[in-house]
This record gives structure tokens, C-alpha cells and sequence, in this order.
């Protein structure tokens, strides 16, 4: 007789093989996403990222319409406190955006990426001081390593990496927000209300923009006003895809596909870009990478020892 309680064979395979593309896809998209905020310019980050919060927003309207996502939508609004906590997101997502985008226009891309190569890491520091959760010694030795390459890169390069910190809070923040939340909000949703709260924010932001220096949108050409106007997919395109990738796979696999997003990141900075990298700069860098093997080959073991205590499927 056969159970349906676990699912096996081809279906269970190519869920998996989905999966893991869409997080990929996700991933890649993250990586890229330097250089076509570079395009953007002379557009600066504060009015870069008003476009995107209200594109985002209009773009998330489309996506209920299509999804028949409008129910779902209407249940959380009847949830104050679901609702404080994307409040909070929201606020944490806007600072993430900013800080990135003012890193990556003012040439400062490879330390965007050193900011999400720690974020893991941070991650894990996280989940022991607010979720008291246990970690291993390896975990505390990458934590370890990732603090001292910070120190080498204040020390011995001389500049604080103030873009690359900010984008480790503020994500970590957001990512254990998002956590608080679970799967009451789901993606659309959660950046429908997320863009909805940030919109007097960005409505201020382009005020002072305009007033201070003017408004770059519709005065460049038609191609840059046309980038311009799919930043807003650009935003929520690889959230989706993401979203869709880890309800398909473990998280181990996530943790260990995540590392895509800050390589990419950090080769358009260096090889694209031509951003500088001196030796002191490559010292904190080596620091964090080997901090990120250690973190690598514990969620690897994680893996193996999950797979020899989970059960056979029942047939």
C-alpha cells in the first residue's frame, strides 16, 4: 500500500531542481543589480530609491490584481500587530536600499559586497543573542574570524567600511523580522505593505531632491527615463523568485547558494567597476572569505548529518 505522507522519485527531484533554480535566478539577479544601478546615474541614491519604493509598490498593485492575491492581503490588514511588524520591515528595507544604492553609486560596490558576505555570519550571531539558539564551534570560529577581518580592515586600510556594516545590520534585522513574521505574509504581500509605508518617506525624499538639485527622471533620454521606470520590477522580480525557490529546498542549500549574490557583487566592483583593492583591502578580504569556508564546511556537515537522520520515505 502506498502513503502519501512524503513525497519521492521525480516529483520530489524536480521540486528540488525548481528550487534551486529560482533561488539561483534570485541570486544572480542580486548580483547584477551594481551595475544597473550604475546606469542610472546622474540619478543619486536618495531619489533612485524613492522611484523604487513607489514603483515597487505600483508594481506589487499589478501582481495582487494578476495573482488574486487581494484576499490574502485584506486578512493581514485585520492583524494589527502582523501589520507593526511590516512596519518595521519596511523601515529596515529602506534603510538597506539606501545604504546600498549610495554605495553603489559613489564607487564603492566591492564594499557592498562585503557587507553581504558577513551577513550570514551576522545571521547566526543573531540567532544566539535575541533567539538563544545553540551554535557550533565553527559557527563561533567564522563569527570570530569575520570580527577580526572588520578590525584589519579599520586598522590596516585605515576606513571604517560604514556602507558594508550598515548593509549587514539592517538585513539581518529585516531577515529576523521576517522570520518574527513567517509564513502569515507571503512576498507579495509582505512588499505590497512594505513599499505602502515607506510612500510618504519617498514622497518627502523627492520633494527635497527636487528643491535641492531637481529631479532627474524624464530629463536625461528615453532610455534612461525607460530604466528608470523598471526599477520597481527590478525590486521585486528576484524577492519573488527567491521566495519561490526556498519553500522548494532546505535551508542549508539556501545558505550555501547565498554566497552568489556578494561574489558576483564583488567582480563587477573589482573587475568591472575597476575599483581599487590594495593589499591592506585584501588582507580584511582573505580574513572574511576564510570565515566563510569555516561557515561553508559547518553547513555542509549540517547537511550530512541531516541526511542520515532523516527517515526513509514510506512506500
Amino acid at each position: 500500500m502506498t502513503s502519501d505522507l512524503s513525497v519521492s522519485g521525480p516529483a520530489a527531484r524536480g521540486t528540488s531542481r525548481s528550487g534551486v533554480a529560482y533561488t539561483i535566478g534570485a541570486y544572480l539577479m542580486w548580483g547584477v543589480l551594481p551595475l544597473y544601478f550604475v546606469l542610472l546615474a546622474p540619478m543619486g541614491p536618495w531619489e533612485v530609491v524613492a522611484w523604487r519604493v513607489l514603483l515597487s509598490f505600483a508594481f506589487c498593485l499589478v501582481l495582487l490584481t494578476v495573482t488574486r492575491g487581494w484576499r490574502p492581503l485584506w486578512g493581514i490588514l485585520q492583524r494589527p500587530k502582523l501589520l507593526g511588524w511590516t512596519v518595521l520591515a519596511g523601515l529596515l528595507i529602506y534603510v538597506n536600499w539606501q545604504v546600498f544604492l549610495i554605495g553603489a553609486l559613489s564607487d564603492r560596490v566591492i564594499e557592498t559586497s562585503l557587507g553581504y558576505f558577513i551577513n550570514p555570519i551576522f545571521t547566526v550571531l543573531l540567532g544566539v543573542l535575541v533567539l538563544r539558539e545553540r551554535i557550533t564551534r565553527l559557527q563561533t570560529a567564522a563569527i570570530g574570524i569575520a570580527a577580526i577581518a572588520v578590525v584589519v580592515i579599520v586598522v590596516a586600510y585605515g576606513d571604517f567600511p560604514w556602507i558594508a556594516v550598515g548593509l549587514t545590520l539592517t538585513f539581518g534585522l529585516y531577515g529576523l523580522v521576517k522570520k518574527r513574521i513567517g509564513s502569515a505574509v507571503d512576498a507579495v504581500s509582505g512588499l505590497t505593505l512594505e513599499s505602502f509605508w515607506l510612500i510618504p518617506v519617498a514622497v518627502v525624499s523627492l520633494v527635497v531632491v527636487g528643491q535641492a538639485a531637481g529631479l532627474t527622471l524624464g530629463t536625461v533620454s528615453p532610455v534612461h527615463t525607460l530604466l528608470v521606470a523598471f526599477v520597481g520590477v527590478a525590486t521585486a522580480v528576484p524577492l519573488l523568485l527567491f521566495a519561490a525557490g526556498t519553500r522548494r529546498i532546505d535551508l542549508s542549500l539556501v545558505g550555501l547558494l547565498q554566497f552568489i549574490a556578494p561574489v558576483m557583487q564583488f567582480l563587477v566592483g573589482w573587475a568591472v567597476l575597476g575599483e581599487p583593492m590594495p593589499l591592506e583591502r585584501w588582507a580584511g578580504f582573505v580574513l572574511v572569505w576564510i570565515a566563510i569556508v569555516v561557515f561553508v564546511v559547518d553547513l555542509l556537515l549540517q547537511r550530512r548529518r541531516g541526511r542520515r537522520q532523516r527517515p526513509a520515505p514510506l512506500v
